[in-house]
């Protein structure tokens, strides 16, 4: 762990992840002046710790660091080097810390626009969902100058409990990409499993309690399962973000001329279930597909 001192941090999207990690920030002492687009979410939190920031200037100024926690690559270049942005306002002696689930690309020609004016950038991208980030249990993975990480890893613990180093700024995004290829596979074959396992007639609850003790278990079995077994579609990690992952995913594969059709095939899936309506539900209703395709709706 690194040496920690209490630390000024500008955080920048208070969504269902982000207002759960600058609380955590705040519980651990750290002075935190949040920003959200949304009017009153800053407000709503300043009986927990939170400063609400008039703007995005007012969240910046002062703070050694900039936290961004946002939905996709076009909002963080808009905050960080859009006509309104960040950029001009930064001064060498602040970091940028996006934990948004971002295009590497992008994330590295921020980072060398932020070099350009002496500002660190690391890219720490999470995963863990939304209990993760109220407990404080993330996983981060963290892009960027070993120096930066060094600096900036105290107050990373204390949102998460594994705070790894991956590399030079964009790895953190290029891991954070592996893992929800990996996840959005894990679901579907939940999905499979379960939908397979009514069609011949089991109890699909008893036929998880097996999986999951054996080699076929999983995170997703465990935390989305009972979900799936209830045909609970409510809102955890939306579908539509589940996609724009998928999308940056099968866009770096495509640059790097690597083959994903397991990638391609789930989300092909997850377009079948936003064109039913799915987008604003949590990323576990995938089996609505299943239950479609085989009639097991209800």
């Amino acid at each position: 762990m690194g040496i920690w001192h209490m630390a000024r941090i500008g955080f920048i999207g208070l969504g269902v992840m982000g207002r759960e990690m600058a609380l955590n920030l705040a519980r651990a002492g750290h002075a935190v002046t949040g920003h959200d687009a949304v009017p009153g979410v800053a407000a709503g939190l300043a009986e927990q710790g939170i400063t609400p920031a008039r703007d995005l200037a007012h969240a910046a100024e002062g703070a050694e660091f900039v936290i961004l926690m946002l939905p996709d690559t076009p909002q963080v270049e808009a905050v960080l080097t859009g006509p309104e942005g960040l950029l001009p306002r930064l001064r060498p002696e602040q970091m940028v810390i996006d934990m948004s689930t971002i295009s590497p690309v992008a994330t590295r020609s921020m980072g060398e626009a932020l070099a350009a004016r002496g500002v660190a950038m690391l890219d720490a991208p999470v995963s863990g969902g939304a209990a993760g980030a109220k407990g404080a249990r993330l996983s981060i993975m963290v892009g960027g100058e070993a120096a930066a990480f060094a600096r900036a890893k105290p107050v990373l613990e204390a949102m998460g409990t594994k705070v790894v180093h991956v590399g030079e700024i964009g790895n953190g995004q290029t891991v954070k990409l592996c893992n929800q290829l990996v996840c959005a596979i894990n679901i579907q074959a939940m999905c499979e499993a379960v939908a397979l396992a009514r069609a011949s007639g089991l109890d699909p609850a008893v036929a998880r309690e097996v999986l999951m003790g054996g080699s076929a278990n999983s995170w997703m079995l465990e935390n989305l399962g009972p979900m799936v077994l209830a045909k609970d579609a409510s809102a955890g990690f939306r579908i539509d973000l589940k996609l724009k992952d998928l999308r940056l995913a099968n866009d770096l594969a495509f640059q790097k001329g690597v083959p994903l059709p397991g990638t391609a095939l789930v989300t092909s899936l997850y377009l079948e279930a936003r064109a039913h309506g799915e987008g604003s539900n949590g990323n576990q209703a995938l089996f609505r597909v299943y239950d479609r395709m085989t009639a097991q709706g209800g």
